[in-house]
This record gives C-alpha cells, structure tokens and sequence, in this order.
C-alpha cells in the first residue's frame, strides 16, 4: 500500500483504497486531491473547476461511494451529465470503485424505458443519467428524488451549453430534502455563477488551474482549408505519413460518422467513438485501436474521455473544439512517453477569428504549413515500396514467388513486367491525378481573401453599387471591402479573411440559395468593365458606360427575375437612381403587380433563361467547375416554362 500512500492521506478507507489499486492508480489528481478531503471532512456545497480528463469522476465518486450504505428502496445520490456516452463512462467508473454493494445504473435517453422501470422498481442507490430522461421519469412518477443526499452536476458548462438548464432547474426543484450540490466544469461562463447562486448553498470554489503550457513533444501546426476541402486535406495528412496513428476529432457525432464512412469507402482502417456507441461497441473499438488493428480514431470530445494511448503520432482537430481548455486535453494525447507527436488543426475562413483567440489564450506556438501536394505523397510512398522491397529481400521471404517471377520475364521485359505489377499492386496511387484538388483560399498574409460575385456590369453594376450591396447586406465597412473588379458578368471583391464565408453564406441565401457567391479560387483573367480599381477611386467612366463596350442606353435592360435582382431588388440606374422596374401596362394587371416572367425594356424582351444562356456562352466552357468546384447543372434551353431536363453524366 506504499504507493498508496497520498490517496491514504486523503481520508479514504482501507477498502477504498484496495479498489483504486486494482485500477493502477499511484497518486491522486490535483483536482482529487483537493476534492476528496473536503467532500469527506465537511457538509458544504463545492464548485469544482477543472479540465476534462483529470480525474473529476473518482474525485466525487470515491468519497460518495465511501459515504453512502445501501438500501436500495430509494436513490441517495444523483449524477447529471450531458450525455450518454459520458453517462456510461460514469457508471462504469463508479461501479469500479463500488466496495459497498451499492446499485449503481445508468437512466439516459434512448434505451429501454422497460428496463429502466424495472431497474428503478428493483432500487437503484446512485443514479447516473441525463437532463431529458431523468425528468422524464420525474414527471411520470418513477423516480422519486426526496432522499437524495448527493446531486453531481457532471461537466455542468456542456450541459448548460447543450441547453439543459430548464431541466436541470425542474430537477432540482423535484429534490424536497436537504442535499449537498457538487457542481464540476472546466469553464465558468456567467450562467454558471447564475446557477450557483440560485441552488447551491455558499459553495467553496476548488480550482485547478489550466495548464495552458503543452508539451514540448507536441509539434503543434495548422492549415488553412476550407470545409468542403477538408476530408481531402485529412487524406493526404494520413498518406504521406506511412506509419500515421491517431485521433480525429469531430464536434458532432455526425460529423464522426460522415469522416468514417469517407475513410472506410477509401479503404483507410478507421473506427468511429461518439454518444450513440454503446459501452460494448466502445470496449471492442478501443481494443482493435490498441491493438493498432486500426490506425485511425475518429472521436468526439466526451466519447474520446477515458482513452489512454501513449505512442499516438498525430491528433487532428477536424474542427475547432469549443474552448482553450479542450483543445490542450485533445493535443495532449500525443507527445506522450517521451514519443514526438504531432497536432495538427484546419482552420475554415469562418473558423480563423476564434482560432485567433485561442491561440492567444493558450500562448502557443501553432505554425502555418502549407498541405501536402500530389508530388510529395507519392514519393513517400515511392520510398515506402523500396524499404518494404528491401526488408523481403533481406529476408528472403521471397522463395514461393520466384518460379511466377521466371515465367513473367520469359513474356515480358523486366521494366514492364515491374511496372505492371506495381500498377496491379497500387493501381492508382502512385498517378497524381488519382488525388482531388484541394484549391487554395486566396489570402494575403493581412487576413484577407477574395470573393467570386456571379454578377457584373451586365446586371448594372459598377464599383459603387457593388461596394453598397456589401456593405448593406453583409454589414461591412468600406474599410473592409477593396480591390472592387467589375466584368461583364461577374466581379470580385477583397474582404477581411474570417468575414469570407459569412458574405458567400449571407449573399447566398438571400439569393433562395443559388451560388452567386464564392470564396475565389484565383482571380480569372477576363475584360473587365469598370477595370481594376479600389471603391475609393469611383470613375465617372464606369457609370457613363464607356468601358463597357456597350452603348450607354442598353444598361437600362434588367433581368428581373435574375437571382441577383430577386435578392436584391434591381440596382440602381447610370445616373446613380434606384430603378423601379414596372409591370407592362396590361388589361386586368393591377398596379405595381409583377409580371410572371418577363420584363420588356430597350425593346427587347428577356427572361431569365435566356440571359443566362446568353451569358454562358460568353463564358469559359468549365467557368462553374472551376468557381464553385462542381458540376454545371443542366440548362433548359425549350423555353421559361419546361423543367430542365437533368443530363445523365455517368
């Protein structure tokens, strides 16, 4: 019991400690250590702040356990948690350190309501559930909490922000006795305090302070990708690194799913840990990703608590986990036993303000590298074949082979009977045109980026009519906008880098969702008809339509029904006028009544599927591929009123 000896010191009894040694643990946490002596030698309240993974569960569940006799007839102590997955960890853990024949069981939604009645009509003495369905149980009168002695609010900031705080409330409010409230968080944002000064009764604040400082094993770097680049990006990490080991993380279990079913349609070894794994699926999951049957992990924040692997190489932040403090807990799963590891983040646009602020939270040196290319995964995969080829050789684990080997080279020459044979092995992946391209944001080191506008000089607008829509709709400064290029049919425009995709989102949806803008990829050489020019410097030239190569009079034609128009109403006129585009005059249209679907004006008649037609013809052939990174729909080219017919491109 030597080595026992700090947890001894602790309070805890012989017992106790008997079953701690069966679960290897030496020394007690900080945030055990100075949780278990207060919980054992007074009756008050406690706020306990500390990181995941630090050993929170034995620091309540240790002395509760030690505490509390059974009886069975009624629960004595309750604990919250925000969701299954950690609902089960903690059951599993409490039933660990159980020496005094206590019924211990998890209530959650989405099992068995019959099994749980049953459970709670046996006599259940802690009760580990969540928000939903302990109040569901509350209300229908099959879980009574009038003798609870103990309420743990588990990881109380995640249920708060998964918005259980009414239930937590009602719950509360079910408890009639006299109780000790132990709240445990790793953050405490406002609605906490809130919730303590409401229900807790002059709670001691016991802190463990953030250990912001990771460790030096940890190579830590980021790439900036956007989201729909990101799985590529994934794949290429995990290529050009031959002996990759590591966790993904995912912020939502639907994401977890959709990165592992992309990997395994891929052929990558990769399994999935979130809420809806049950304790079996998880147990055998961690045993096959131990075993190194599988070398990647595709995990959420909660489901990943409790994984103890040391010789990771890589942990990958998919996307940004919600706090500073979750981020060091991920990163520090690497970097482990004195094995280098390495974190790595993608950064969306959308992403790069918060992961700005983390980074000055944490005072962490995170570098910017630049992704893998084609090139650079196939040589490493080039090298990877000749050290497998010289370890057989070496080993002369080639003998059942030799006599296939002399009948190839009596057909073939040596050089195509090896080429064949690595394309038969390999297939494709030693061709860089087997891996997508992953097109690079166009950022300037300031934090910028360029935005692709589907609308130009055509649709009537010029510098100072783009610059308004953006600052209107999208709630930019002019301080944010430059570099204002105005073409024919589309324009570009400069915006603060972490604004990008808040102004392709914004723009997007108040056009019913059809693409009118796009992160660019470059900046397509094209006539352009207000030419380069920044917002500041308005030319009259633009406005009288001389660049334009057009007569000054047909700017007046507007396509009403264009998605440019639907979002944003028809813009203004050359003389710098907001048009007001009119129905025709007609028998039995009522005043300010729209047209169905076509404007007549300059004596020409156009409807939106002819302009779009007439301005795709005038368009590169694969302008939509390249600028939104899909394929062109199908166009209806039998007039307004057909549905198109959609193309078969199989």
């Amino acid at each position: 019991m030597n080595q026992l000896e700090e947890f001894k010191a602790l309070g805890l009894s012989d017992d106790i400690l008997t079953a701690i040694a069966k679960k290897g643990f030496e020394t007690p946490s900080a945030i055990q250590s100075l949780t278990i002596p207060h919980l054992l030698t007074t009756d008050k309240d406690i706020i306990a702040q500390a990181q995941t993974g630090t050993g929170k569960t034995a620091a309540f569940g240790l002395p509760i356990i030690q505490m509390l006799t059974s009886r069975r007839n009624i629960p004595q102590a309750i604990v919250l948690v925000p969701t299954r997955e950690l609902a089960l960890q903690v059951t599993q853990e409490l039933i660990s350190f159980n020496t005094h024949d206590l019924s211990i069981a998890p209530i959650y939604g989405g099992a068995s309501m019959t099994e749980q009645l049953r459970r709670l009509k046996k006599g259940i003495d802690i009760v580990v559930g969540t928000p939903g369905r302990i109040l569901d149980h509350i209300r229908r009168g099959t879980l009574d909490l009038s003798a609870i002695a103990y309420l743990v609010l588990d990881e109380a900031d995640e249920m708060l922000n998964m918005g259980f705080i009414e239930d937590i409330e009602e719950i509360m409010h079910a408890m009639t006795g006299p109780k000790r409230v132990l709240l445990f968080s790793a953050t405490m944002p406002d609605r906490i305090a809130a919730l303590a000064r409401n229900y807790m009764h002059e709670p001691d604040l016991l802190k463990v302070e953030s250990q912001h400082v990771t460790t030096d094993l940890t190579n830590q770097i980021y790439f900036e990708v956007r989201e729909g680049d990101k799985f590529d990006a994934l794949t290429r990490i995990i290529d050009v690194e031959p002996e990759f080991y590591g966790i993904v993380f995912s912020r939502t279990r639907t994401g977890a799913d959709d990165i592992v079913a992309k990997l395994l349609e891929r052929g990558y070894a990769a399994e999935v840990l979130h809420g809806d794994i049950s304790q079996a699926q998880r147990e055998k999951i961690l045993g096959k990703f131990k075993k190194k049957q599988v070398n990647i992990l595709v995990a959420t924040d909660v489901a990943a608590r409790g994984i103890d692997v040391s010789n990771l190489t890589h942990v990958i932040n998919y996307s940004l986990p919600q706090d500073s403090d979750s981020y060091v807990h991920r990163i520090g799963r690497t970097g482990r036993a004195g094995n280098q590891g390495t974190a790595i983040t993608f950064i969306s646009p959308s992403e790069m303000r918060k992961f700005g602020f983390l980074k000055r939270t944490i005072k962490a040196d995170i570098k910017l590298e630049q992704l893998p290319t084609p090139a650079d995964i196939i040589a490493t995969k080039r090298n990877k074949i000749k050290e497998d080829l010289d370890a057989i050789v070496e080993s002369e684990s080639y003998g059942e082979c030799t006599g296939m080997a002399a009948e190839l080279l009596e057909s073939y020459p040596p050089e195509v009977a090896l080429s064949a044979l690595l394309r038969l092995a390999f297939k494709n992946e030693l061709s860089e045109s087997s891996y997508p391209e992953i097109r690079s944001i166009d950022v300037d080191r300031k934090g910028k980026a360029r935005i692709f506008l589907a609308f130009g000089a055509r649709d009537g607008y010029d510098t100072r009519k783009t610059v308004r829509l953006l600052k209107q709709e999208c709630g930019l400064s002019d301080h944010d906008i430059d570099d204002v290029r105005v073409m024919e049919d589309f324009s570009f425009a400069t915006v603060p880098f972490d604004q990008a995709e808040k102004v392709v989102r914004t723009l997007n949806k108040l056009s019913h969702g059809r693409p009118i803008a796009e992160i660019s990829k470059d900046s397509p050489s094209a006539r352009t008809s207000g030419g380069r020019q920044s917002h500041r410097r308005r030319e009259s030239d633009t406005r009288s339509g001389r660049k334009t190569g057009r007569k000054p009079e047909s700017r007046e034609s507007y396509r009403q029904d264009s998605s440019v128009q639907e979002a944003f109403g028809a813009p203004d006129d050359r003389n710098g006028h907001r048009k007001s585009v009119r129905s025709p005059k007609t028998s039995g249209t009522k005043a300010g009544k729209k047209p169905a679907t076509t404007v007549k004006a300059s004596s020409k008649t156009y409807t939106p599927e002819k302009t779009a037609a007439k301005r795709a013809s005038e368009l590169p052939e694969n302008w939509f591929e390249e600028w939104f990174g899909q394929r062109q729909p199908a166009r209806n080219k039998k007039g307004p009123n057909r549905t198109p017919k959609r193309k078969n491109r199989d």
